[in-house]
């Protein structure tokens, strides 16, 4: 016990958790406010050091908290996924900047960095003589993590590129594996679809059924106004940002460049994901607070993984102009990270808004809130962009809420 509070300590001290683009102190000089690029990627730095810093140094199991919800059913099986869960969600999050060139000289810097902790990383996830290797065949869970890891490379494949052969099979094979789980009957089946996707993208044998399945069966939970049902029943949440609508993206760009099966339907997919994105933006209020409703907050920023993943694609319909998504997502970050409690250790407690246990879900581990990464996925665009160079702008709340003429919103049938 105490060989692990000096390990942990250690640790802290030696990865720190000054932000590589936080304030230097000068009492000579009025400090400069950080531009929304130096303070995401501070926000981004502070979330995912201790996870992949750990993972490239094969010292996850040692420094990472065994943490599960309040609410778990089965706690040692949720430990035992966490870390596949945890690499997953932080490479699925930062992967387009990770695939970014250039910048300033100390986001290059940065990304270099991570890009290093990555690729050793994965090894050491792969490599079955290290203390961090991880196993994809020890439950259901499996196939939900492996397809964050798949989105991940679809996202970035620098990452698949500077793997070599033999860690790319293995990586492959990793993700094979999880076929032997059946996925529920819900979101779970984008999850099968996404690692077969992964493999079309990289050259590998792939089970177009298996696509076709998740794809279809959508369609059949379309439900009006660029919602889906998440199964049989629709449920007021965030899965239609957490997976349904980024996964159906990221599945359309791999499998158009397949087939053109299913151009018809991949057109409704798209007019679907810009509708959405607009319902997002109006739901995020003018202190970046939204709706605390559904399953799964402690996902935090992730409840706008979809207005995210539109901005980074640059495929935001052309009733958002990119600096008011950027504002309010940034007010969003701001929001969700500023509490006291929201990090323990340098690690991410369980809730929305600072630690609150009674939040988390029975499935959820310490891994699980590190989907939060998600928001940061604009990072994945130069800072030339629209998105990083255009001036602030307010979001749709600023607008309402200060007294603003503002046109009307409406539903749109996109069936």
């Amino acid at each position: 016990m105490i060989f692990k509070k000096i390990t942990v300590a250690i640790f802290a001290i030696a990865i720190g958790f000054t932000p590589v683009f936080a304030q230097k102190k000068n009492a000579a000089k009025k400090q400069e406010a950080l531009t929304d690029r130096q303070f995401w990627l501070n926000e981004m730095d502070k979330m995912v050091r201790p996870v992949l810093y750990s993972l490239a140094k094969d010292s996850l199991r040692i420094n990472m908290p065994q943490t599960t919800s309040i609410h778990v059913d089965n706690k040692e099986h949720r430990i035992k996924v966490q870390y596949v869960e945890v690499l997953g969600r932080v490479l699925s999050g930062i992967a387009p900047w990770l695939q970014l060139e250039g910048g300033t000289e100390k986001e290059i810097a940065l990304r270099k960095q991570y890009r290093e902790w990555a690729i050793q990383g994965i090894k050491n996830s792969l490599d079955s003589n290290a203390k961090d290797f991880m196993r994809y065949d020890i439950g259901g869970q499996q196939l939900v993590d492996a397809s964050f890891v798949a989105i991940a490379f679809v996202r970035a494949p620098w990452l698949w590129e500077n793997l070599d052969k033999k860690n790319q099979e293995l990586m492959m094979k990793s993700i094979v594996t999880t076929k032997r789980f059946k996925p529920v009957f819900s979101n779970w089946l984008l999850f099968s679809a996404m690692n077969e996707a992964f493999l079309a993208k990289f050259g590998y044998e792939w089970d177009v059924m298996r696509v076709d399945y998740a794809l279809q069966q959508m369609e059949q939970w379309y439900v009006g106004d660029s919602m889906y049902k998440d199964g049989t029943s629709f449920a007021f949440d965030y899965y239609n940002s957490f997976v349904i609508h980024p996964y159906l993206a990221g599945i359309a760009d791999v499998v158009k460049k397949k087939t053109n099966a299913y151009n018809g339907m991949f057109e409704k997919i798209k007019k679907r994901n810009e509708r959405f994105a607009v319902i997002q933006e109006r739901l995020i209020n003018t202190d970046g607070t939204f709706p605390a409703t559904g399953r799964s907050l402690i996902y935090r920023g992730a409840a706008f993984h979809h207005l995210a993943d539109m901005a980074w694609r640059k495929a935001l319909p052309k009733q958002l102009s990119p600096e008011q998504v950027r504002g309010a997502l940034t007010a969003v970050i701001k929001k969700t990270l500023e509490s006291p409690t929201t990090y323990k250790n340098g690690w991410l407690t369980i809730g929305l808004y600072g630690s609150q246990p009674e939040i988390g879900d029975f499935y959820n581990n310490q891994g699980s809130p590190y989907l939060a990464t998600a928001i940061f996925l604009p990072l994945g665009l130069p800072d030339s962009d629209p998105f990083w160079a255009n001036p602030p702008a307010k979001w749709s709340a600023q607008k309402v809420w200060s007294g603003e003429d503002f046109k009307k919103d409406h539903a749109e049938e996109i069936k």
